[in-house]
């Protein structure tokens, strides 16, 4: 994978002036930086589980708000209620179908850099036969090992 941005997570002339600028300035930045540099290839991941954790999070205080016996505190309007519930519901559904449609994205970009790492792979593999027989004088039998 070829990476063109000019600030990204690895040891670059740009990343490494901007740590020891950052030092020289305030050095919390310059740790900062030193930080990004070294576990910043690792952020996406972070995030996808803060936003995880957040939504466990959130939905334990809904679930926290349910009386004993799963019921929603009333408001005293039973028309607001059922409405409340309902729009509730449909709410729970949407986000299940996000998350079933997340999951299979997430699938087909395993799927999706698993067949270019292959074909990756693969041309990798022919590219170093061919320079291998090209190596070989063209009367001699490869060696076997064992």
């Amino acid at each position: 994978m070829t990476q063109t941005a000019l600030i990204r997570p690895a040891w670059t002339p740009a990343t490494i002036a901007l740590m020891v600028l950052g030092f020289m300035v305030f050095w919390p930045l310059g740790l900062a930086m030193l930080a990004y540099i070294i576990w910043g290839d690792r952020l996406e991941g972070f995030k996808a589980d803060v936003n995880r954790a957040t939504d466990n999070f959130a939905c334990s205080f809904r679930k926290s708000t349910q009386g004993r016996h799963g019921m929603r505190a009333s408001s005293g309007n039973a028309a607001f209620d059922d409405w409340r519930d309902a729009e509730l519901a449909r709410l729970d559904e949407e986000r299940k179908k996000l998350d079933e449609m997340r999951r299979e994205f997430d699938q087909h970009m395993r799927d999706l850099r698993m067949a270019r790492d292959r074909e990756e792979f693969d041309r990798f593999m022919a590219n170093r036969q061919a320079s291998q027989n090209k190596s070989r004088p063209s009367g001699s039998v490869p060696e076997i090992d064992g």
